[in-house]
């Protein structure tokens, strides 16, 4: 009876399929089965194009599914009605055939570049279902499969999309605040101009270009950004198939000097991170056939070249001589207030060169790689995680993404809290979800409170709160991430459109860093925030994912909490900052120190005296530390001056009345701070 049934729904299936090739006249599809396409010959897809890959389709499929319940349903060539697999790609629709929305849709997430999408439906609206032309004209069967019927949350997300035609440069891949009003900008890249779309505080846009030297390296892998000579203004660093090269800011973020190394290096995903904690950003990148490669800051901003394991003095952080070194993640797994390195590996075949590294901080300039130690070590082939406490049990968790099925698929894995890893990828929901993709990131879209992990088959994993995570299809794929109408809910920018969050009545706040004796973004912060859920954690990080920059805010959700009683930022420095009570739905913004008493820094390399100082503000330095230059900030993070010491001590006479914090470089560029009152 089985086969007959099988029989039976094969032979439905090709008696309806290519009855018709438009969207007005799409075959009905009515039941969950297998259709054959007998070739792709039908009306052209129009934009948008809900797959990746872009246009070049001349011709299409078309079939209209409308469900009769709430269902997780997945469209897939990958099946044995198809040996060998054929190269297809396809999309879904809502809204009619007169006014077309994406909904969802796959290029290659299948095996031999086949497709599958898994996503959410309502009973009674049409979908419409188109394949193209793009990679295959000629025949293949698909399937639609009905899964659990997905009950309505009021957590779940959805976007609306505006384009915008001057997002146009040639790389469109980070969001970052780029004119120092830390609201979200968009960047874009090309080989003379950075043109920037400035947020505008009452909505909108404001497009500015800044004409470049040619760049000698294009982002064509990846993209980072991050203030690494400390002038207020965001640097961008372009990985390229070549090497790296910088833009570096002036002090008024209005042009740019090409900084480029020279190195041959393949990059994969770039970071800024400040890897000896001397309070300076260093730059660093995956290298796909060699050891990883860094430059340390030298914190006048002038870079040198270290390469793990080859270049004298060089920290190990990835020295396998294959290379396969794809995406790169900087977090504090240990929770011991330095940020540890997390390794994505792609590289197939036999080896040590396709596992996955994770690399611990030992805090003092060095690294250890703890991979088998902590369970870390898996061939999973993959060009991404996402990191996140998604548990909010106090420690990063992490999701190893597969970016294909040849070497193992997604890894959920649990964060024990003593260093090492459980996997608990059955029952999860990412044992069961066939979408690869070589991006996966990690945000708290719903602002529920928990992280949820975008990555394949465009859809968001949203994030169940009981170590589940439920697929919600949103028509697109992965791109970079920020706040860009300023209301507090994460939007996504792909291409030159803007995927707006439509938001709900869950509450949030938003953290932005001014690091002092840190580095001024604030990157390796571990901010914390409390209330009525208990504990949430962020890590304040340069790139995510495998080629995006995103926001450098710190953003929570809180779901229906009307409060948060505390939130704590643990700077690179070491020093703590606590705000007790702030408003939520707003940007919070932290200058390092600003919390603190006057003898609350925990600092042991200079003493200040009088504290409070009328005239002159004298400096006892500790035996071994000679101090170079000092800087006063007032309580906005504004510079109020600046000087070389003279006699070990600074005239602040000058100054009005009021708190400030003395930040002192040492010789060896590492720096100090203190605070101090002007009487």
């Amino acid at each position: 009876m089985k086969k007959i049934t099988l029989l039976l729904t094969f032979l439905f299936a090709l008696h309806f399929a290519n009855s018709q090739n438009t969207c007005a006249t799409a075959t009905p599809l009515n039941t969950a089965g297998l259709y054959v396409v007998d070739a792709v010959n039908g009306t052209q897809v129009p934009s948008p194009i809900c797959a990746d890959n872009g246009t070049g389709a001349t011709a299409g499929e078309w079939y209209a599914y409308t469900p009769t319940a709430n269902y997780s349903v997945t469209i897939t060539t990958d099946i044995a009605a198809n040996t060998p697999r054929k190269d297809t790609r396809f999309h879904v629709y809502t809204g009619g055939c007169a006014a077309l929305n994406c909904y969802s849709g796959d290029d290659d997430s299948g095996s031999n570049y086949s497709s599958i999408a898994t996503f959410n439906v309502t009973a009674g609206t049409t979908y419409y279902i188109a394949f193209d032309n793009k990679w295959n004209s000629t025949g293949f069967t698909f399937q639609l499969i009905e899964g659990t019927t997905v009950p309505t949350s009021p957590n779940s997300v959805s976007f609306t999309t505006q384009t915008i035609s001057t997002i146009n440069s040639s790389y469109n891949i980070c969001v970052v605040d780029m004119n120092n009003d830390y609201l979200d900008d968009i960047v874009g890249v090309s080989a003379t101009n950075i043109r920037v779309h400035n947020q505008n505080s009452a909505g909108g846009f404001t497009m500015v270009d800044r004409t470049t030297t040619n760049a000698v390296n294009l982002p064509s892998w990846s993209l980072a950004a991050g203030d690494y000579n400390k002038d207020g203004y965001n640097d961008l660093m372009y990985g390229g198939g070549n090497g790296v090269t910088l833009m570096r800011s002036n002090n008024t973020g209005t042009a740019y000097t090409n900084v480029t190394p020279g190195q041959y290096v393949f990059c994969q995903r770039t970071n800024f991170i400040d890897i000896n904690n001397d309070g300076n950003l260093d730059a660093f990148t995956c290298h796909d056939v060699d050891p990883n490669v860094y430059y340390l800051n030298d914190s006048s901003g002038n870079l040198t070249y270290y390469q793990s394991g080859v270049t004298p003095g060089a920290v190990s952080l990835g020295v396998h001589p294959e290379g396969g070194n794809y995406g790169t993640i900087w977090i504090d797994y240990d929770n011991d207030g330095d940020q540890d390195l997390f390794i994505a590996k792609c590289r197939g075949g036999a080896g040590t060169a396709k596992y996955n590294e994770l690399h611990r901080n030992n805090g003092n300039g060095t690294f250890t790689d703890v991979s088998v130690a902590a369970n870390m070590y898996d061939p999973v082939q993959t060009w991404s995680s996402a990191w996140a406490d998604f548990d909010n049990d106090g420690d990063m968790d992490a999701l190893v993404g597969a970016s294909s099925t040849t070497d193992g698929t997604h890894k959920y894995m649990d964060n024990l809290g003593n260093g090492t890893f459980a996997n608990i990828t059955a029952g999860s929901g990412w044992d069961t979800n066939t979408s690869t993709n070589i991006e996966h990131i990690a945000h708290d879209f719903n602002n529920d409170g928990w992280v949820d992990v975008m990555g394949g088959g465009n859809k968001i994993m949203i994030n169940q709160t009981n170590g589940t995570f439920l697929p919600v299809s949103v028509g697109f794929g992965v791109g970079a991430v920020g706040d860009l109408n300023n209301d507090g809910f994460l939007d996504i920018q792909t291409g030159n459109t803007i995927k707006f969050n439509t938001g709900n009545s869950n509450n949030w706040i938003k953290i932005s860093l001014q690091g002092i004796a840190s580095n001024s973004n604030g990157i390796g912060a571990r901010v914390e925030i409390y209330g009525a859920w208990g504990k949430q954690i962020r890590d304040a990080r340069s790139g995510d994912g495998f080629k995006y920059m995103s926001s450098l805010n710190v953003h929570f959700g809180i779901g229906a909490a009307t409060a948060i009683t505390q939130v704590i930022i643990r700077w690179p420095s070491g020093t703590v900052d606590t705000i007790n009570n702030p408003a939520i739905n707003q940007r919070l913004h932290v200058i390092e120190g600003s919390t603190l008493g006057i003898n609350d820094f925990n600092n042991t390399a200079f003493s200040l005296f009088p504290n409070p100082a009328k005239e002159v503000l004298n400096i006892k330095t500790n035996d071994g530390v000679t101090m170079t230059l000092a800087q006063v900030y007032d309580l906005t993070g504004r510079m109020v001056l600046e000087s070389n010491l003279k006699n070990d001590s600074i005239n602040v006479q000058s100054l009005m009345t009021g708190t400030y914090i003395l930040l002192l470089r040492d010789e060896n560029g590492k720096d100090y701070s203190q605070k101090f009152i002007k009487e």
